[in-house]
């Protein structure tokens, strides 16, 4: 079930477990009585923060990469940006997807109040660490805490509502805080520096590819049939199995392997199948749904991602416009656009794209754009990098400024 749908059957299924339990300090929701509301779901602190961190690390890296500077933490500046957008801003938007979610996939109360504060604290912890904590294992140390957490979490709950559907998800989330620690061992020249960030994106782009297959499809059925449609999106079928097996084989590949000959083919065929993938699911007919039809195009990022990756190892194109597919584009345009679908859906707004969120969805994609341009624009570099740079962190923070009084402020009909 997606994040955003908030059945009644969960809420039945919520209510049950308060009863047997006698839990009055909660309401129906599951929600943590005299509780601020930000402290009530997890996608509420956690969307606020990584849209806000998005916004302001970007034009800091920028600050630094043409200033020649560094912060004063462990990692070397452009190590820093890459370990923040993918261990703090991404790990956030992660962090309140499954939060929501898995109340929903389990039947369970959700994480709120204190706990969820607590699990706040750490993340906001990680991230003080490593700009300003110089020791690179102090840092390591503090930033290890949410990650492990995180996934302890998202394990309890799966195994305590028996939802082995889900397991390969929290396999995933356990997988990238692996990651967080592995491209800290990186810093210390215990293991090969890229190993990290590899083991980090692989785990990302598959859970885009699983996670995106389920929704993307549903959501578009959803509209499609509420608009009267009849031609609806495809069932999942042989292809959607070749093209996640593909995917799940391609990027292991590309963690142990990243240029051979052999690991660039594979990605590049796993981009095509997903390409064909998402071309069954009717996206064209969303064109007047911005909300429905930006997952469209965040999933057609991915595809593209990794169809760019493998020309990166065997047609030599600059890697860095195929990394940026994968993050400026796939991850970037498919976080926001789950951020602005559920932070409506649990709110209890109309899930509809008004003309701040058109414009955010408009910056992310040309952000995009022209950070995956810029490695060809020759003399064009800098100002492609400065704009793509300035474009795809005011998607973000427009996000945070418009979204502020729906996260902060009580669900509309409690």
């Amino acid at each position: 079930m997606s994040p955003d749908a908030a059945s009644a059957g969960t809420d039945r299924s919520v209510l049950r477990s308060l009863r047997r339990a006698g839990d009055t300090s909660r309401d129906g929701r599951g929600r943590v009585a005299g509780m601020p509301p930000i402290l009530q779901y997890g996608f509420r602190p956690f969307f606020f923060l990584a849209a806000l961190y998005a916004g302001v690390a970007i034009p800091a890296w920028l600050s630094m990469y043409f200033s020649g500077q560094a912060l004063p933490g462990p990692f070397p500046g452009l190590r820093w940006h890459a370990h923040e957008m993918l261990f703090g801003y991404l790990q956030a938007v992660v962090a309140g997807f499954v939060l929501t979610a898995i109340p929903n996939w389990t039947g369970r109360l959700p994480l709120s109040g204190w706990p969820l504060a607590g699990l706040v604290l750490l993340w906001t912890a990680g991230r003080v660490a490593c700009a300003v904590v110089p020791d690179p294992i102090v840092a390591m140390a503090f930033d290890a805490g949410f990650p492990a957490v995180l996934a302890f979490a998202v394990w309890r709950e799966v195994v305590a509502g028996r939802n082995w559907k889900n397991a390969p998800v929290a396999v995933m989330i356990s997988l990238f805080g692996m990651a967080n620690l592995l491209d800290h061992a990186a810093n210390l020249d215990l293991v090969d520096h890229g190993t990290g960030i590899r083991v980090a994106l692989a785990t990302i782009a598959m859970l885009l590819a699983l996670i995106g297959g389920r929704i993307v499809p549903s959501f578009t059925r959803n509209w499609l049939v509420k608009q009267g449609g009849t031609v609806l999106p495809a069932s999942f079928g042989l292809l959607d199995k070749a093209a996640l097996a593909t995917t799940a084989t391609a990027c292991m590949a590309w963690v142990a392997v990243p240029g051979a000959t052999l690991t660039g083919l594979t990605l590049v065929l796993a981009g095509m199948l997903l390409g064909a993938r998402l071309s069954r699911w009717r996206g064209h007919r969303t064109a007047v749904e911005p909300i429905v039809l930006v997952l469209h195009v965040g999933y057609g990022w991915l595809a593209v991602a990794l169809a760019l990756l493998g020309l990166a190892s065997v047609a030599g194109i600059p890697e860095s416009a195929a990394l940026h597919a994968l993050t400026a584009g796939a991850i970037g345009t498919m976080t926001l656009a789950v951020m602005t679908r559920a932070s409506l859906g649990h709110t209890g707004h109309e899930i509809v794209a008004d003309r701040s969120v058109v414009a955010s969805y408009a910056a992310v994609t040309a952000g995009a754009i022209l950070r995956v341009s810029a490695p060809f624009a020759g003399d064009w570099y800098a100002p492609m990098l400065i704009g793509g740079g300035a474009l795809w962190s005011a998607a973000f923070l427009l996000f945070a400024i418009r979204y502020a009084p729906i996260l902060w402020g009580r669900r509309l009909n409690a």
